[in-house]
């Protein structure tokens, strides 16, 4: 019985080596057939198009197809939920913007949890909003909004692409900053915000840079100022948030990719230095260029950092009395 015990324990040990060798190759192989990049959004826009590159620039270092797969809808919820509840072996990832953290602070209700369901791989990058208005409005600067604000009554509107997204939380936190009455008008989308800005309609637009950029030449919009802490390098002459009174304001939009939770650390580390040469390369570095991004290298450990902070900032605002979905 003694000798049979000791053959047990000897097949068992000898067993539990073969898997750890087995999980050792199959790791190493990774990936070894093609991996989905989620874009919660629809095809065709500035983010789908950064996506796109980032999956070419993968597929080459990666030696297998890196296929995007657009799953719009919900403030980018739908996608985010897909890669949340996929199987967390790396051949499922999420493309992620400043969206993801906004949207999860107006809605506590989402089907997942943005900083337990995630393993966070790398930010790409960050670029400013622009405060764009209605030349109608007759605002020549930051400081002139409050008091046009005062004389109307309701006080003055501003737009986004919905209720969740950044234009959106942007815009509240300017109207608590600055303490004027302002109402939130939501659309579809980015696109149908800019030609109701541009048709008069409405006052204000805290919008990215490829949305407003062709329209700026319209002679239709005034730019008032950039949402980042330092000066755009597409708009030198434009001040800040901050330096046109707003003190401590500043907001950026990001992109990133997101993993579900439980990936394991040398898939993530892989992808994160895959995803940082992506970005860093031609063309995605130029179509970063072109959203007034500047691209950035981060680690998992200090993009989980960041994106702590930037659920923290929004929650925040979105807790205060007067904010309108």
């Amino acid at each position: 019985m003694q000798g049979l015990g000791d053959f047990r324990k000897a097949w068992l040990a000898a067993a539990a080596g073969l898997m750890l060798v087995n999980s050792a190759t199959a790791q190493g192989k990774w990936p070894e057939r093609p991996i989905t990049l989620v874009v919660p959004f629809v095809a065709g826009g500035g983010t789908d198009s950064i996506a796109r590159d980032i999956a070419s620039q993968l597929s080459h270092r990666f030696g297998q197809p890196v296929v995007v797969d657009n799953k719009g809808g919900a403030g980018g919820s739908i996608g985010a939920n897909f890669v949340a509840k996929a199987k967390p072996d790396g051949y499922t990832l999420l493309f992620a913007t400043s969206t993801f953290a906004t949207n999860a602070a107006i809605d506590p209700k989402l089907p997942y949890k943005p900083e337990t369901d995630f393993a966070p791989v790398a930010m790409i990058g960050r670029g400013p909003l622009l405060l764009v208005t209605n030349k109608a409005l007759g605002a020549k600067s930051v400081a002139d909004l409050p008091k046009i604000a005062k004389t109307r009554e309701g006080g003055i509107n501003y737009c986004s692409a919905g209720a969740g997204s950044i234009n959106h939380l942007s815009g509240e936190l300017f109207r608590q900053q600055a303490t004027l009455p302002m109402t939130h008008v939501p659309f579809k989308g980015s696109g149908p915000a800019a030609l109701e800005l541009l048709a008069g309609r409405v006052d204000a637009f805290f919008a990215t840079v490829p949305t407003i950029l062709p329209h700026l030449k319209t002679g239709k919009l005034e730019l008032l100022a950039v949402t980042s802490a330092q000066r755009s390098s597409l708009f030198p002459q434009v001040p800040t948030m901050a330096e046109a009174g707003i003190k401590g304001y500043d907001v950026t939009t990001w992109w990133g990719v997101l993993a579900p939770a439980g990936v394991s650390p040398e898939i993530v580390n892989q992808l994160n230095q895959a995803v940082n040469a992506a970005a860093a390369a031609e063309p995605v570095r130029s179509r970063l260029k072109h959203e007034g991004a500047t691209p950035i290298s981060l680690s998992p450990k200090a993009f989980a950092a960041e994106l702590h902070d930037e659920l923290g900032k929004w929650k925040a605002v979105a807790s205060k009395p007067g904010m309108e979905l």
